[in-house]
């Protein structure tokens, strides 16, 4: 039960993190007011890198930002990193 709430979860957070990668491109390409770059993190860190990083490469967005270069993919090591040991520890 607690697998599949948080695989909805997951599945949500990064559809979301990958729109707001798109928004926030198209809002940089108008001149208009955009997402703060702590939200665009925020959702890599909360389970949404997968969505994060796909946002970067399909958007061409936040691809030459240290921050973003090093912090979605260090997300999404730490995302492996706590399903490994969820998988350890609840499914064995």
């Amino acid at each position: 039960m607690l697998g599949k709430i948080l695989l909805i979860y997951l599945i949500f957070v990064n559809v979301v993190a990958f729109a707001m990668y798109g928004i926030d491109k198209r809002k940089a390409i108008k001149d208009q007011w955009r997402i703060p770059e702590k939200t665009l993190l925020l959702a890599a860190l909360i389970g949404g890198a997968v969505g994060a990083f796909a946002g970067m490469q399909i958007f061409h967005h936040k691809t030459k930002h240290w921050k973003f270069i090093l912090g979605v993919p260090a997300c999404m090591i730490l995302h492996i990193a706590l399903g490994v040991l969820y998988w350890w520890y609840f499914l064995l």
